[in-house]
């Protein structure tokens, strides 16, 4: 293999280090996962991967979207098993997973590879619009550790991209920002406290 290749590797793994970090804190019940976004991110992603296979994308990037797909199934099913772990929903988690499925459906019709991947981009940003929210709002309730992890595995990849198309980019280009947002909305008080003692 190739030093991108082991890029990918090394991303992947990294994934799943911070994923069962998540796991193991909300089978804790110290976590509280949005089942909605979960869920949701637990389908989106492997829709991306259909899309890209579909699209003849390179398969090291599309590994570590399949990836960004089941960690989360995994998630999903430890939020059942400690009834602590659970986080009541909303009529905004559900509008936002109303827009997700829509937006998957539309990718199930017959639309253009590039499309569907964005489409699959799009449902999964709706999905994570109930956990950007929570960790605004309640911070303690996240691990920030999953989504550094998350962070550093997206970048490692970027690398093994041969062509920056939307095929290839976009669902990675998107999870780049959106671990990016919920690792600042976990983490805002924390920076705004140091920046205060400083000033102090």
């Amino acid at each position: 293999m190739s030093f991108v290749h082991w890029l990918v590797v090394l991303s992947a793994l990294i994934s799943l280090v911070g994923s069962f970090v998540y796991v193991r804190d909300t089978l804790k019940g110290t976590t509280r996962p949005n089942r909605v976004s979960w869920a949701l991110w637990a389908l989106a992603p492997l829709v991306g991967t259909g899309a890209a296979i579909s699209a003849h994308a390179d398969i090291w990037a599309t590994t570590r979207t399949f990836l960004a797909g089941f960690i989360p199934l995994l998630v999903l099913i430890a939020s059942f098993v400690n009834p602590r772990s659970y986080w009541k929903l909303t009529v905004f988690d559900f509008l936002c997973g109303a827009f997700s499925v829509l937006a998957l459906l539309v990718w199930g019709l017959p639309t253009p590879p590039r499309l569907a991947v964005l489409l699959a981009a799009a449902a999964d940003g709706f999905a994570a619009l109930p956990t950007l929210r929570k960790a605004w709002t309640n911070p303690e309730t996240e691990t920030g550790l999953t989504f550094a992890a998350g962070l550093v595995a997206v970048l490692l990849v970027l690398p093994s991209i041969p062509k920056w198309t939307i095929e290839n980019s976009a669902f990675q280009v998107y999870l780049l920002a959106i671990n990016s947002l919920i690792l600042l909305a976990i983490y805002r008080r924390r920076f705004k406290f140091l920046t205060a003692r400083r000033m102090g």
